[in-house]
């Protein structure tokens, strides 16, 4: 019996390590427990209708009011629908977007942490001028070479997402030899570029629906922990895609339930970060894990 408890602790202490601290110019954040991230898109045509928010200031400031009441942990702000095969954004829109709802939030609620979402060096540096604290980039530096060494120069923590091309050509680039490997690869890299430039907190996102195949979402998320080795925490992005809704034969509107059960089995598997639209029903299925793994 006292080998099934030691097992059982060494679990836990594999799903989620405890202690770890991110730092953001100059601030030290604590991620001792899964965090929840609220999707707020400030753009027309983001896949999911709940998730995107018009350019009224006012209309910005009651979503991120309601997300932070809901429990998030970080509010993530994006100006640049990464859908497959969604329209290219200028520098100058996607800046008019975004710069202002972070510059409003930060202003309304300074305690609130705020990462900027795109893969432009420019705007992830005008966002942490305006008050961003974190920058999450699908392309990891692949879209913009500039972004690596510009996030090392804005001392913050890094999302580094894996893709293959671009969204508007990702879903064209899904063959692989071996999908793991060649990912861990891919990350391994990254945080070695990051290390380089000055990067101190890297977080890791396998980029669920991003040139993966239903199969091979479903099969990432099945062996999550095999990325565990690399050392740096990771954000799990699944909620109300496809992945979901077209397996489950509805809409991203009715996927909600499907949502939380892929966050279940994400926590189970070693993520510590839920980028999500639900943060009120993204924080009772933290609370619920917390009670199985205290």
């Amino acid at each position: 019996m006292d080998n099934l408890f030691s097992s059982s602790s060494e679990i836990e202490d594999k799903l989620f390590p405890p202690k770890i601290t991110l730092r953001s110019k100059g601030k030290l954040f604590l991620l001792d427990r899964p965090w929840v991230m609220g999707i707020m898109n400030i753009t027309p045509d983001s896949f999911y209708e709940g998730s995107r928010v018009s350019q009224d200031e006012a209309l910005i400031l009651h979503q991120a009011e309601k997300m932070l009441v809901s429990g998030a942990d970080l509010l993530d702000i994006g100006g640049y629908s990464s859908r497959p095969g969604a329209n290219e954004v200028s520098l100058d829109e996607e800046m008019s977007r975004v710069l202002p709802a972070i510059t409003a939030i930060k202003r309304e609620f300074p305690e609130a942490k705020v990462s900027i979402d795109t893969f432009q060096s420019k705007i992830a540096s005008s966002a942490v001028q305006c008050g961003a604290d974190f920058v999450n980039d699908i392309s990891a530096g692949t879209l913009d070479p500039d972004m690596i060494e510009t996030v090392g120069k804005l001392q913050v923590p890094y999302i580094a997402m894996h893709m293959k091309g671009t969204p508007q050509n990702m879903q064209n680039q899904t063959t692989y030899d071996d999908i793991l490997l060649e990912m861990m690869k891919y990350f391994s890299e990254k945080m070695n570029e990051c290390k380089k430039a000055g990067i101190n907190d890297v977080i890791l996102d396998p980029g669920f629906g991003f040139a993966k195949t239903m199969e091979q979402n479903y099969w990432i998320l099945r062996n999550l922990s095999y990325f565990k080795t690399i050392q740096a925490p990771l954000l799990i992005g699944v909620s109300r895609k496809s992945m979901i809704y077209k397996k489950l034969e509805i809409n991203p509107g009715e996927a909600l339930n499907g949502t939380t059960a892929l966050h279940m089995a994400a926590l189970m598997h070693g993520a510590q970060i839920l980028r999500v639209h639900d943060v009120k029903e993204a924080k009772e299925t933290v609370t619920l894990f917390k009670q199985l793994y205290p």
